[in-house]
C-alpha cells in the first residue's frame, strides 16, 4: 500500500497504531518510574529510601534524564548502520524492561545504579527509532505528517498521565520496589505487542539498515570505541588517584559531554560528502531550533526534579482528607497534553500551509515555558517562602509549560526528520533528544541553585530569561526559514 493511501487508523496509516501503543507502554514504565525516584533516593532509610540529600537527589535525576536521551547517539547509530530500526527498538524495549526489574530488587544503591545503566542504553535504542519509524510512515510532503506525529505525543501522554498515578501511589504509598516492578510489566506488555503487530504494519524498510556499515569501516569503528573507553577510564582513574571520584564530579563530567557530543554532530552533519548542499543549508537551520529546544527543555524536565521537590516541601497537600502523594504532580505533564492534543492536531489540519513555520512556533514555545517559572513567583510573594502553597499553582505552570510543549515537542520531531540528511536519518532524530540531554545535564548543575529561601529568585530569573531568549529567536527567524530550502 502506498504511503498516501493508508488512511487505516482514523484517516493515518495504520502503521501508527503500532508504534503509538508502542510508546505508550515505554512511557508508562519510564514516568512511573521518574514519578518516585526522586523521593526514592531522598526519602530516609527508614521510609524506604537512600537517603540522599535533596540536592543530590535533584542532580542524579536530572543527569538520569540526560543520560537516556544522549545513549539516543547510540540508537541512531545502530538503526542507520547495523540493525536497521525494528531490530534496535526491540533490543531497546528488552534492556528497559531488565532494568526496572534492577530496581524492583531491595538491593539499594547498587541495584539503582544498575538500573541506570541499562535504561540509559535501552531508551537510547528505542526512542530515536520510534520516532523516524513514525515518519517514515508518511512521505515529505504529505500534510498529515504533523497531525500524525501529535497522535504519537497522545500515546507517549496517556501512559505517561497514568503511570505516576498508579505507580506513584504503590511506590509512596506501599512500597518503591513495587512500584519499580510496575513499571517492569509495563515495558514487558509494550514488547509483546509490538513484535506481534509489528510484523504486520511497520514499513519493510526499517527492518534493513539504510546505510549499512561496509567490511573495511568495521576496524575503525571499533578502534574508536576502544579509545573512547580507554579516555573515560583514564579520566575517572585520575579522578580516583586525585581523590577526586565521587558523584558530584561524575555527574560534572557527564554535564561537559552532554554538551560537546551535539556539536561533534552537528560538525559531522556540516562536513560530511554523504550530505548535499541543499542539506547542509537545512541542518545550517536546525542549529538555532536546536538551541531553543535545549532551552525549553530545561525549563519543562524541571517538572521531574525542581517542581516535583516544591510538591513535596512547599505544597499543601493535605485537603478534604485526603492526602495527595506527591508523585501524582508528575501526571499533570501528560494530562494537559492529552487535552491540549485534539486541539492542536485539528489546528494544524485546518491551517494546513498556511500555519505558522516551525521557528514561529518554537519562539511562542519558550515564551510559555518561560511565563510557567514566573508564574510561580506569584505564591511565593503572597504568602512567604515558608509557607506551603495552594497545590493550584502548579496545575497553573504545568498548564502554561505544556502549551509551549506543544509547540514545541510534536512539531520539533516532524521538522527533524524534515531537515534531516538522508544518509543520516536515525543520528538527525537524535539530534532532537540530545537537545534534551544537553537542557538536562545543564539542570544538573542548576538544580543546585534551587535552596530554602531563594525560590522565588530561581524562577524569575530562569523564567525572565527564557522569555527574552524567545523574543530573539523571532529576529531570526527569516534567516532560518530561507535556510530551510522549502521546509515549513
Amino acid at each position: 500500500m502506498k504511503k498516501d493511501t493508508d488512511h487505516a487508523f482514523f484517516g493515518q496509516p495504520r502503521g501508527l497504531a503500532t508504534l503509538a501503543f508502542t510508546e505508550f507502554w515505554e512511557r508508562f514504565s519510564y514516568y512511573g518510574m521518574k514519578a518516585i525516584l526522586l523521593y526514592y533516593m531522598y526519602f530516609a532509610v527508614s521510609k524506604g529510601g537512600l537517603g540522599f540529600s535533596r540536592s543530590t537527589a535533584m542532580s542524579v535525576v536530572a543527569i538520569y534524564g540526560s543520560l537516556v536521551y544522549m545513549s539516543s547517539v547510540i540508537g541512531g547509530f545502530v538503526a542507520d548502520r547495523v540493525l536497521g530500526g525494528r531490530r534496535t527498538v526491540l533490543a531497546g524495549g528488552i534492556l528497559i524492561m531488565f532494568g526496572h526489574i534492577f530496581l524492583a530488587l531491595p538491593f539499594g544503591a547498587v541495584a539503582l545504579f544498575a538500573s541506570i545503566v541499562l535504561i540509559v542504553l535501552g531508551t537510547g535504542l528505542l526512542k530515536p527509532n520510534i520516532s523516524e519509524m513514525v515518519g517514515g510512515l508518511y512521505s515529505q510532503d504529505d500534510v498529515r505528517r504533523d497531525s500524525g506525529f501529535s497522535v504519537l505525543v497522545m500515546g507517549i501522554n496517556l501512559g505517561s498521565f497514568i503511570s505516576p498515578i498508579v505507580v506513584g501511589w504503590l511506590g509512596q504509598q506501599v512500597n518503591f520496589h513495587l512500584g519499580f516492578s510496575l513499571a517492569a510489566i509495563g515495558m514487558a506488555v509494550g514488547l509483546i505487542f509490538y513484535v506481534v503487530d509489528g510484523k504486520k504494519y511497520l514499513n519493510p524498510d526499517d527492518n534493513v539498515a539504510p546505510d549499512p556499515l561496509h567490511e573495511d569501516e568495521v576496524a575503525p569503528l571499533l578502534i574508536k570505541i576502544v579509545i573512547g573507553i580507554i579516555v573515560v577510564a583514564a579520566i575517572f582513574g585520575v579522578m580516583a588517584l586525585t581523590g577526586n571520584f565521587n558523584l558530584t564530579n561524575v555527574i560534572n563530567f557527564i554535564t561537559v559531554v552532554a554538551i560537546l557530543i551535539p556539536i561533534v554532530y552537528f560538525v559531522m552533519f556540516l562536513t560530511s560528502k554523504k550530505v548535499k548542499k541543499v542539506e547542509r543549508s537545512r541542518v545550517l537551520a536546525y542549529i538555532p531550533l536546536f538551541l531553543a529546544s535545549v532551552i525549553f527543555w530545561a525549563i519543562e524536565e524541571q517538572g521531574s526534579s525542581v517542581l516535583a521537590m516544591f510538591a513535596e516541601t512547599q505544597t499543601n497537600l493535605h485537603s478534604f482528607g485526603f492526602t495527595i502523594p506527591a508523585s501524582w504532580f508528575q501526571s499533570l505533564n501528560p494530562l494537559f497534553i492529552i487535552l491540549y492534543t485534539p486541539f492542536f492536531a485539528w489546528l494544524w489540519m485546518h491551517l494546513g500551509k498556511k500555519q505558522p513555520s516551525s521557528p514561529k512556533k518554537f519562539t511562542l514555545g519558550l515564551v510559555f515555558a518561560g511565563l510557567s517559572f514566573v508564574v510561580m513567583m506569584l505564591p511565593l510573594s503572597m504568602h512567604g517562602e515558608n509557607s506551603l502553597v495552594n497545590p493550584l499553582w502548579l496545575v497553573l505552570s504545568w498548564a502554561i509549560v505544556e502549551v509551549g510543549e506543544m509547540l514545541i515537542s510534536p512539531v520539533g520531531l516532524s521538522v527533524t526528520t524534515k531537515l534531516a540528511p538522508h544518509a543520516y536519518k536515525s543520528q538527525m532524530m537524535s539530534m532532537w533528544f540530545l537537545s534534551d540531554a544537553a537542557a538536562q545535564a545543564l539542570n544538573a548543575q542548576l538544580v543546585k541553585f534551587y535552596t530554602p529561601g531563594n525560590e522565588m529568585l530561581y524562577f524569575g530569573l530562569l523564567g525572565g530569561a527564557t522569555i527574552v531568549l524567545g523574543a530573539l529567536l523571532i529576529f531570526i527567524t527569516p534567516r532560518i526559514e530561507k535556510l530551510m530550502a522549502g521546509v515549513n
